[in-house]
């Protein structure tokens, strides 16, 4: 097949523009990283609703407050994770977000008995759904940056987990969400070259493309990488490093599956065609979707 040089630089010319945005929201401050999560979120829910109303016609026809409010109640969601992140003089986006998530979900199921004269719980399943694939995956990436995690829990004499949690302190929130999107977007290239060289074994219908070799060593790649640069940064949680890269290369696969479930159902390539020649806003972050709460709950637990 001839090099096809339109396609090439339309997909490197979007890559590096994903790449610019990506990490301008990720460095510049917590206003950028807040924005940056914000517009995946949108853009996130517009292509999954797309996908469930390809799955489901009835999706389709969901009333404007419950197609536009679930969103919001998503975006609530997240600013409830803030915690005390963003506070304008006495109040945060902590107090809005329970107040007005609050509000939307007790609407939600009411206004499909107004719009429609019967409740759908289907519908409103496959929303609930959305809230925590998406919203809730990007409420726990607020949460981990805004460090509410390191949060101090008081004594931790006689806790057996007392010399993990003093080891997380020495990951700033501002380096969590780095090694989690570092540890996929390695795992994603080292299982893609690995698997080109020595994949023959695949590893699932669902995505026959990729191979239990590749995705074995993307992720002993991505921990191996990881873990070396932690043990550079901060020699004393190299480990941490490596155990966030593990539990992020580990999950990520899954989402990733999960998503191409997903479009499988649906009977699309792409989710959508925000990055030409790349895909959707679900396409490029489906393995983040997931890896994120795993990642959340391990340091959770850890604390």
């Amino acid at each position: 097949m001839a090099w096809n040089w339109k396609t090439f630089n339309t997909r490197a010319l979007s890559a590096v523009l994903f790449a610019v945005i990506m990490l301008t929201g990720l460095l510049v401050n917590k206003w950028s990283f807040f924005f940056l999560f914000t517009f995946i979120h949108f853009g996130c829910w517009i292509e999954y609703q797309k996908l469930v109303g390809l799955i489901d016609k009835e999706y389709q026809h969901i009333n404007p407050f419950h197609k536009y409010g679930v969103m919001l109640a998503g975006f609530c969601l997240m600013l409830f994770f803030t915690h005390d992140w963003f506070v304008a003089g006495d109040v945060s986006f902590y107090s809005i977000g329970w107040m007005a998530g609050l509000s939307c979900l007790f609407l939600l199921p009411v206004s499909e008995i107004l719009f429609t004269r019967q409740l759908n719980l289907k519908l409103i399943m496959h929303s609930m759904f959305g809230l925590i694939y998406i919203s809730l995956s990007w409420a726990l990436m607020l949460n981990i940056r805004s460090g509410a995690l390191w949060m101090p829990m008081g004594t931790v004499e006689g806790n057996g987990f007392a010399h993990l949690s003093s080891s997380l302190t020495r990951i700033s929130s501002f380096a969590v969400p780095l090694i989690i999107i570092a540890s996929i977007w390695i795992n994603d290239t080292m299982a893609y070259i690995v698997g080109s060289l020595i994949g023959k074994t695949p590893l699932s219908p669902v995505s026959p493309k990729k191979t239990r070799e590749g995705t074995i060593g993307g992720i002993v790649l991505s921990v191996t990488v990881i873990g070396s640069i932690g043990y550079v940064c901060e020699p004393g949680s190299a480990w941490l490093w490596a155990v966030i890269a593990l539990i992020a290369a580990v999950t990520g696969t899954i989402g990733d599956l999960l998503e191409s479930k997903l479009k499988r159902m649906a009977g699309v390539k792409d989710s959508g065609n925000i990055l030409p020649g790349h895909g959707g806003f679900l396409d490029r972050f489906d393995s983040l979707l997931l890896a994120t709460p795993f990642v959340w709950l391990f340091l959770k637990l850890i604390e």
